[in-house]
């Protein structure tokens, strides 16, 4: 399929029907008198720019489910608050918007006249973005790009961040009402959205006055940001959590997030807005209901986000829907993209691997999890961005009027849990081998995560199902026997990562490990083998400490390489004295020598 440029795509209305047009990239907004310098003034620090000065009471806290309607009818501050001194954009266009002299011109993924609202625009958009190459990294990934002309490589997110990222940057460059809510720490309901970050009636905390510290130079003439893009040089500084990984080295050496968002917005309060809203909002709040809602597997679209959950308290797996394409008999096919932990570009996934994850049962299917939690009571599965209206006088998070039957309950279990086997059907099936190198390929794209991060734990279990799915496909298509298969496609790697139990392994919270500390591991393993002929590779654990490993380090002049276990997430599991395994049927090492 070819892929659309920034300027040339196709648009769909949410039947599929597709109709080729002639994009014309234009300007959203008026022409006015600018700002009278190029470098944008940076926010005061006394008005809490520094994360840990905002007093906000983390982390947030997860909501239960809401039954019948969702948050369909709950009600978030009131329209006429005043916000003027907090609001970071003002809400000018609807998302049901499709006449208005906004929305009737053409923009980065749709011709004027389009007909479309802007949550249609929203899927156009993260359908036209072209693929790239990922910067430095074996996968590919996405071309963002902007209402004024320019395209950067995808940004280096955690997974639910990405997803966030992109509903609310859409948002912001159109002037579109937007927030999300939870509770805080302290039981405070708060809202973070186009009015700042708030509570039903003030601002919240410390947290910025946007309006009054930070400048929005969207109104800028297209020949002066064209000339030269506005800075906010202090922005350009500031990042996320985890400043190891949160790297943009691609617009300039050390860049982090700030330098992303600057890079993207005029307006530098939405840049400023958007760094806090990342930094305290994850997949615990995108799977809330009164964010997202969740959705039928055949009315999957473009921009939806797929979730994996498997555990309640901690962190999970965001998958962006970036393609819905139809097939001959009605099947569908789709492609996900996603950010990880670490942070990485957005992996661009194919169509096969992307099924695994929508037949997988961690996105609320059937089953229970380690915890002995229902897959389907966790808030995983399809969901879907809620839009932000005005009703009845009060900002309120909704849906769009055409997608209400395409609404599942998040209590209506039953359904829920059905939504994996609904995708096992309509999504289309590709013939036995191309279904045998994908999932070789998705094998080994988690053994190159592996090798720049061999803490982790999620990409050992993706890992897993891989094989797993191999193992049923090479039985029926090939008649080979796991042991056959263990002897093809196993490595010396998957071994030595053996699978964790996520909730009572350590090693799952040690997101800081690198690809030195690989190398010293894989080293002492083949020099073991060398040693002792075939033994069972040391299985890559926390076992009282991983002092074999340290050790080694220390013995080949590596000891500076090798870093101190770290919590970098939440780790309830901290203290455990050995990391658990997986029960596993996978053909011993030796033995696979030995044939």
């Amino acid at each position: 399929m070819n892929r659309p440029t920034p300027v040339q795509s196709t648009f769909r209305l949410s039947t599929l029907i597709r109709l080729p047009a002639l994009l014309l990239l234009s300007l959203l907004f008026a022409l006015a008198p600018s700002l009278a310098a190029c470098t944008v003034a940076a926010g005061d620090d006394a008005d809490g720019d520094d994360l840990d000065d905002m007093g906000i009471e983390g982390p947030f806290q997860e909501d239960g489910p809401l039954g019948k309607a969702d948050s369909a009818g709950v009600p978030g501050p009131a329209v006429n608050t005043n916000t003027a001194d907090t609001q970071v954009w003002i809400a000018r266009n609807k998302w049901e918007d499709t006449d208005t002299d906004a929305a009737r011109k053409a923009g980065i993924a749709w011709p004027a006249d389009s007909g479309l609202t802007w949550n249609q625009k929203y899927q156009l958009w993260i359908e036209a973005m072209p693929r790239t190459p990922g910067f430095e990294t074996y996968y590919e990934t996405f071309t963002l790009t902007t209402p004024w002309g320019k395209s950067l490589p995808s940004p280096k997110l955690e997974c639910a961040e990405m997803g966030i990222f992109l509903r609310v940057t859409f948002a912001a460059w159109y002037e579109l009402p937007f927030y999300m809510t939870a509770v805080d720490a302290s039981g405070t309901r708060i809202y973070f959205g186009h009015f700042g970050a708030r509570t039903k009636t003030s601002r919240y905390a410390n947290t910025p006055q946007f309006a009054l510290v930070y400048q929005d130079a969207s109104k800028m003439p297209a020949d002066q940001y064209t000339a030269a893009w506005p800075r906010d040089e202090k922005l350009r500084t500031r990042g996320l959590d985890g400043p190891a990984d949160d790297t943009n080295d691609f617009i300039e050496p050390g860049a982090r997030t700030g330098a992303y968002l600057d890079e993207i917005h005029l307006n530098k309060r939405a840049a400023h807005f958007t760094r806090l809203l990342l930094s305290y909002f994850g997949s615990i709040n995108l799977v809330d209901s009164r964010n997202t809602y969740n959705i039928k597997p055949e009315s999957t679209l473009e921009g939806d986000v797929l979730v994996e959950r498997w555990q309640r308290n901690g962190i999970g797996h965001t998958l962006v829907v970036k393609s819905v394409n139809e097939l001959e008999g009605g099947q569908l096919e789709a492609e996900l993209m996603s950010g990880s932990m670490p942070r990485r570009q957005a992996l661009w996934d194919s169509p096969t691997g992307s099924k695994s994850y929508f037949t997988s049962n961690q996105t609320g299917g059937e089953g229970t999890s380690y915890d002995g939690d229902e897959y389907a009571k966790l808030g995983g599965g399809i969901k879907r961005w809620r839009v932000t209206k005005n009703v009845n006088g009060y900002w309120t998070n909704t849906w769009m009027a055409a997608d209400e039957s395409s609404w599942i309950s998040d209590t209506d279990y039953d359904t829920l849990k059905a939504r994996p086997a609904t995708f096992q059907q309509i999504l289309g099936e590709a013939s036995p081998e191309v279904k045998r190198d994908a999932l070789v390929q998705v094998i080994q794209d988690k053994r190159n995560h592996l090798k720049n991060y061999p803490g982790s734990c999620s990409a050992r279990t993706g890992r897993e199902e891989a094989f797993d799915k191999l193992y049923a496909l090479m039985q029926e298509h090939f008649n080979m026997a796991p042991m056959q298969v263990d002897a093809q496609y196993r490595v010396l790697d998957d071994y030595v990562f053996a699978e964790l139990e996520y909730t009572q392994s350590k090693t799952c919270c040690w997101n800081s490990t690198t690809a030195a500390m690989y190398e010293i591991i894989m080293d002492y393993e083949q020099l073991n083998l060398m040693d002792q002929g075939c033994v069972a590779p040391v299985v890559f654990k926390w076992n009282n400490g991983y002092d074999v490993f340290k050790q080694f380090a220390e013995q080949t002049n590596r000891g500076n390489l090798w870093k101190p276990w770290s919590a970098d997430e939440s780790c309830s599991q901290q203290n455990v004295a050995v990391d658990t395994e997986v029960p596993s049927d996978v053909t011993a090492y030796c033995s696979l020598q030995q044939q």
